[in-house]
């Protein structure tokens, strides 16, 4: 055995975590509910909020500092209180908080010689990571042979544009969808359509936008989407490297397409020599698929696909024929070791609790939230509406879908125990993304009890 293998077969290593595992249920366990803040907390807790707003450059978004334990989608923060937790770091914790999955792949991460992996370290979970990816990927006939691990979405998707223009030269143009998110950096924020995102920066791209699918006009905006991608590619011959799809809209308010819509425009663009990137960072393991491009049935399709969030660790898939010729694919961190051992852990414990297929826990749990919904959208007319979003990931519009109406009311979500973001603009929507491993009809009905209640308040 080599020396790696007797200290993970030690029994004192496995008794180790038998311990921790057992102290962590005995506190993890208590938290069972959403409660409020413990009044002789309150004042140091602020006193946190303060120097971390100032440490930071800005106020948090939410006044959160977790106290580092939940259960499940409870979440203690700093000052006492619980939350119910639906937005898990926009969607990073598949299994909630204090898992104790999560727990044990981490101790063993952490007893590993490394602590991030990267271009010139490679251990034997880096390779199990890629080739289960690949694994998830394929089984339909998706042309993607190669996985590169990276530390972010953002990053991901900068691989997945160099190897999209590097295999495409000298096409330099990219086409997304309006009301698109693909992350912050200078290029990336060319391609998401929030000018606010591109205060300051300089130009990097060019990028040229399509109507975005819409449950209200299916026809219509399939028809648009078409229209548009053929004009510009008439204008712009020859010039476009990738057509870049999220196939849930994340920022833009969680509208799915369809199997129609997606095919028209990707067909459009294969026979045109324009590659096909799906972002997958926010709807990977949401859907009926690990995959929203498998969900659709677009694999045909799939040149380069990202992910990330819930894996823990983000990637890009591409297939052997788009491997660059040149070094433009490398970093010095691929992903922490706790991270990539992490993802791991949660993509097993997502195929174990039977998350995806027609009628998984996914779909299942979809239809229940939003059967919740549609009720309270029949018994409070006008202050709450549809369309609901795909799988686990739920929006609504509330109110008249103004900025001030969903900022307030995601507010008193929060203050009455219940965490969400942010999604969409005319109109504004409020977005959930449960913990797909963990969440349960209780935790819905949970949910739903304080929306209702900050719906009457309203």
């Amino acid at each position: 055995m080599l020396h790696s293998q007797q200290l993970l077969a030690d029994p004192r290593i496995e008794q180790a975590k038998k311990l921790l595992q057992e102290a962590l249920a005995e506190q993890s366990l208590k938290i069972e509910s959403v409660r409020g803040p413990r009044p002789e907390l309150m004042e140091s807790y602020a006193n946190q909020l303060a120097r971390l707003a100032v440490a930071r450059g800005g106020a948090p978004y939410f006044p959160y500092i977790s106290s580092g334990i939940g259960n499940g989608p409870f979440v203690e923060l700093g000052d006492g209180s619980v939350k119910l937790d639906f937005i898990v770091g926009i969607g990073v914790h598949g299994l909630g908080h204090s898992h104790p999955a999560m727990l044990r792949s981490t101790v063993d991460a952490g007893l590993e010689d490394t602590v991030m992996q990267g271009n010139l370290q490679h251990d034997a979970y880096s390779l199990e990571m890629c080739e289960r990816l690949i694994r998830l990927a394929t089984p339909s006939g998706a042309p993607l042979h190669h996985c590169l691990l990276s530390t972010s979405g953002a990053m991901a998707n900068e691989n997945s544009l160099k190897i999209a223009f590097h295999n495409r030269f000298p096409a330099s143009r990219v086409i997304c969808m309006d009301n698109c998110f693909a992350g912050r950096s200078i290029a990336l924020a060319q391609l998401t359509d929030r000018p606010a995102y591109r205060t300051g920066l300089p130009k990097a791209l060019d990028v040229d936008f399509i109507p975005m699918f819409h449950p209200a006009d299916a026809a219509g905006t399939t028809r648009g989407a078409v229209d548009t991608l053929n004009k510009l590619l008439t204008r712009h011959p020859g010039e476009y490297a990738c057509l870049w799809l999220e196939l849930v809209a994340g920022e833009g308010g969680y509208y799915p397409g369809t199997h129609q819509y997606f095919e028209s425009l990707c067909q459009i663009c294969h026979d045109n020599n324009v590659l096909i990137i799906f972002d997958e960072v926010q709807t990977f393991s949401r859907l009926s698929q690990p995959f929203a491009f498998r969900h659709f049935g677009l694999d045909r399709f799939a040149d380069i696909v990202t992910l990330g969030k819930v894996t823990q660790v983000c990637a890009t898939l591409y297939g052997e024929k788009l491997k660059p010729k040149g070094p433009i694919l490398s970093q010095t961190f691929t992903g922490a070791t706790a991270s990539i051992r992490a993802g791991l852990a949660v993509l097993d414990e997502l195929e174990s609790k039977g998350c995806f297929g027609e009628n998984g826990w996914n779909i299942r749990r979809h239809q229940y939230f939003r059967s919740k919904l549609e009720s309270l959208t029949e018994k409070y007319p006008g202050k709450i509406c549809g369309p609901y979003g795909e799988g686990m990931m739920i929006a609504f519009t509330p109110g008249d879908g103004s900025a001030e109406t969903a900022k307030t009311m995601l507010q008193r979500l929060y203050d009455l125990g219940l965490m969400g973001f942010l999604a969409g603009s005319n109109p504004n929507r409020i977005r959930f993304l449960p913990p797909p491993g963990i969440t349960t009809e209780h935790h819905i009905d949970l949910a739903c009890s304080i929306i209702e209640q900050a719906i009457a308040e309203s």
